[in-house]
């Protein structure tokens, strides 16, 4: 087993490097209260002016946003090659986007649904926060601790 003081702290990002990972990446997980229990659902989103921008169509997600607008929004990323990892959480309110114009028709055509049709509701997440996290990635000899014989018997 590994021993805690071998473990490295994680790095606390500050809100510009975490606006700038979240635009390298364009897919997250969406939490939010569903029928008064959490829920998580993927999304593909779009940085926009320390704001993302997710679509959406008519069902749960769309009802339980109209609902409370209370929500996060995670996205990591992993790179094994530099033993990196890092995760950013941005909390917010919701907003339906209304407005039109040439920035906003760029962002609704990048936002490809992935279900094709039917995801014609733009959704802002104006953040309440930012925080994140830098990761230094344990050799994955070290993930897992050896089957000692004991834990080898139950298993076999």
């Amino acid at each position: 087993m590994t021993s805690k003081d071998n473990i490295p702290a994680a790095e606390i990002l500050e809100p510009p490097e975490c606006w700038r990972l979240l635009a390298e990446t364009s897919v997250g997980r969406l939490a939010l209260i569903v029928d008064g229990h959490p829920d998580v659902f993927p999304v593909n989103y779009q940085v926009d002016n320390e704001s993302l921008l997710f679509r959406t169509g008519s069902g749960t997600k769309q009802e339980a946003l109209e609902a409370d607008a209370t929500l996060a929004l995670e996205a990591d990323s992993v790179s094994a090659e530099f033993g990196m990892a890092w995760s950013v959480v941005v909390k917010g309110k919701a907003q339906r986007e209304t407005g039109g114009g040439q920035a906003l028709d760029s962002v609704r055509r990048a936002l490809f649904p992935w279900q094709g049709v039917g995801k014609d509701i733009l959704i802002r997440i104006v953040p309440e926060s930012v925080t994140g996290r830098r990761f230094t990635l344990t050799p994955p000899m070290r993930w897992t601790s050896p089957l000692n014989d004991a834990t080898r018997a139950g298993v076999e």
